[in-house]
């Protein structure tokens, strides 16, 4: 059962953080329609819940959330949310006994 949960866990951090880098938002061109035009955006279809920043301020001032950078070494050590894990999305399976159990785990690529 635990062989199961764990893989169920690595299953959904991989495929969040492929949706959160592979996105397919897309910007307007110059040819398209004008800001007034535009209707507002979409909601993401591909069941990967999305956080504001606020709510992951919110929620990693009260312990419940961890946030794993998934980019590579090279861009994490340019620029990186304070606190961050860096676990390359390729070495997520090799990790995943590192990520806790009970907090949220937020994952960015960006």
């Amino acid at each position: 059962m635990r062989r199961v949960s764990s893989l169920i866990t690595i299953v959904l951090l991989s495929l969040a953080g492929l949706a959160a880098c592979n996105s397919a938002e897309r910007k307007t061109t110059s040819a398209g329609p004008t800001a007034s035009q535009t209707p507002g955006p979409k909601a993401p279809t591909d069941g990967i819940r999305r956080i504001t920043v606020v709510e992951l301020k919110d929620l990693l001032a009260k312990n419940e959330a961890v946030v794993i950078d998934v980019r590579n070494q090279e861009s994490y050590d340019l620029s990186h949310i304070q606190g961050a894990k860096l676990i390359p999305v390729a070495d997520t399976l090799k990790h995943i006994n590192e990520l806790p159990k009970d907090k949220l785990i937020v994952t960015y690529c960006s």
